[in-house]
C-alpha cells in the first residue's frame, strides 16, 4: 500500500491521540494547568512527537524523514520524563500516567518500526544501485 499523505501513517494517528490524552491531562488538573512551564514543556514534546511525523515525509529523502523520526522518538522520551513531575507533583494520577506513558512507548515503537522499514528501503535501493553499475560496467 503506497501511502501518499502523513495522515495515513498510522504511528502519527497514534501520536494524534497522544496530544489529546496530554491536553486532557493538563485540562483536568488546575495546578498542572497553572505550572506554565512543565505544561508548556510537555505540549512542546507531545506537539514535536506529532510534528516531526509529517516535517519528515514531505522531504525528499528517506534519509531526512528518518532524521526527523528520530527527533520524533526524543521528544516522547522528554514527554515521558515531564509526566514523572507531573506524578512526582499529583497533577496526574497514576492511571493517567501510565496512560500516557504506554501510549507514548507504542508511538515510539512504531516510528521505530518506520525507521527500520525506511532503513531497508535504502540498503535495498543501494543494493540494486550497485547491481545496475556493475552491470553496466560488464557491457
Amino acid at each position: 500500500m503506497k501511502i501518499g499523505r502523513f495522515e495515513d501513517l498510522e504511528c502519527w494517528k497514534e501520536a494524534r491521540k497522544l496530544v489529546n490524552m496530554v491536553y486532557k491531562a493538563i485540562n483536568s488538573n488546575t495546578k498542572f494547568k497553572n505550572d506554565l512551564r512543565l505544561k508548556n514543556q510537555c505540549i512542546g514534546a507531545v506537539l514535536s512527537i506529532m510534528g516531526n511525523i509529517p516535517e519528515g515525509f514531505v522531504r525528499r529523502s528517506n534519509k531526512e524523514f528518518i532524521q526527523f523520526l528520530f527527533i520524533s522518538i526524543s521528544s516522547g522520551a522528554e514527554l515521558q520524563s515531564h509526566f514523572y513531575v507531573a506524578l512526582d507533583q499529583n497533577y496526574v494520577t497514576h492511571d493517567i500516567f501510565d496512560a500516557v506513558y504506554n501510549q507514548t512507548n507504542k508511538v515510539g515503537k512504531m516510528v521505530s518500526n518506520l525507521i527500520s522499514y525506511l532503513f531497508e528501503c535504502n540498503r535495498r535501493f543501494q543494493k540494486t544501485k550497485k547491481t545496475k553499475k556493475t552491470k553496466k560496467t560488464r557491457l
